[in-house]
């Protein structure tokens, strides 16, 4: 039963704001939020035992706040504390590092217009492009966010309904129990487990948000181990019922081809290769320059953002490598080792 009297509405929202020492972040992020076109019924804030005076930013701006008897450990139990006290027909979980697009509400609405869809997603858009791995990150999404998942979209299945910024039907999101802390990466373990109950996730690209991504290698290094272990076990979860959804079975399939052979080539065979047979083969790291260049300046022009794309391109590059790396490390440590990541490494 749920602990708020109020009764509840069906057609309006409340916004989970997750946070855990966010006191520099988190006042951007609710002002995103009071500034939106369709204005949340409530914007709750998640005070997970912080330690640098979070919570009294989210009560000085009025919204109301949460606070945990001793810390969850995770993202996906700071939001799960929230939900017996959400009163409306949807949730929208929001990180509190992220800002919303003014209309990005407005935007995800039309999606749960189909009585089907469980959760809807939006276009993630890092908010500084500056240092070398948020460039990176940059092309990263841009081309994510422009092709691939639009990719997704089309054939009904996007591969995550990403956790910096999805919106939930509260009846789906009950019967499920909320998000689940069994992997390291629960937006994307809630997302799979929809599927395998027959629900639908959109992907709208018109309702953008911007997180803050990474700015060195040491809060890269922590957001690449988490991502990548939360892949690695997911796919280990859920392969019984990916194999049986023919569309989601083929993206999680060249995931992991991209992740776990494509990464051994770019670490390890092709630097062999060079050395042995003839230093051109390290052409190959940038043969599909030309290939991704096209959807990341198409994204660019309609952005007005020429100029940055082709600054940041060479950037990406850099963080592909790094991506393998991590990926390979993840799949040593919970397939070969039997290692699994359990703690939950706090980065953006």
């Amino acid at each position: 039963m749920m602990e708020d009297s109020r009764q509840e509405d069906d057609q309006r929202l409340t916004v989970i704001v997750p946070a855990y020492n966010e006191a520099p972040t988190l006042a951007d992020t609710l002002r995103s939020l009071r500034a939106q076109t369709v204005a949340p019924a409530e914007i709750v804030v998640v005070d997970d035992c912080s330690t640098d005076g979070t919570g009294a930013v989210a009560e000085s701006l009025g919204v109301r706040v949460l606070r945990t008897p001793r810390n969850t450990g995770s993202k996906a139990g700071a939001q799960n504390f929230a939900l017996a006290r959400v009163w409306t027909g949807f949730a929208m979980a929001v990180d509190a590092d992220t800002t919303l697009a003014p209309d990005a509400v407005e935007r995800l609405l039309p999606a749960f217009e189909d009585p089907e869809v469980a959760a809807a997603c939006g276009f993630v858009l890092p908010r500084r492009v500056e240092t070398l791995w948020e460039r990176g990150r940059y092309v990263e999404y841009m081309l994510a966010f422009s092709f691939f998942k639009r990719v997704q979209e089309h054939y009904g299945k996007p591969l995550i309904s990403s956790g910096c910024f999805s919106m939930y039907r509260m009846a789906e999101l009950r019967r499920l129990g909320g998000w689940s802390t069994r992997t390291m990466a629960e937006d994307m373990d809630l997302t799979w487990t929809m599927y395998r109950d027959g629900q639908k996730v959109r992907f709208l690209p018109e309702a953008v948000c911007y997180p803050l991504e990474p700015h060195d290698i040491e809060f890269m290094a922590r957001q690449l181990r988490r991502w990548s272990h939360g892949f690695v076990q997911n796919v280990r979860l859920h392969w019984r019922s990916v194999l049986r959804l023919g569309y989601l079975r083929s993206i999680v399939a060249v995931a992991c081809w991209e992740g776990l052979l494509a990464s051994l080539a770019f670490l390890f065979v092709l630097p062999v290769l060079a050395l042995l047979v003839d230093p051109l083969v390290l052409l190959v790291y940038v043969v599909d320059a030309p290939l991704l260049l096209v959807p990341l300046i198409a994204q660019a022009i309609e952005r007005r953002e020429i100029s940055r794309a082709l600054l940041s391109f060479p950037s990406f590059f850099v963080l592909r490598v790094v991506n393998g790396w991590f990926m390979l490390g993840a799949v040593w440590r919970e397939l070969v080792l039997r290692r699994p990541l359990l703690v939950y490494e706090k980065g953006h």
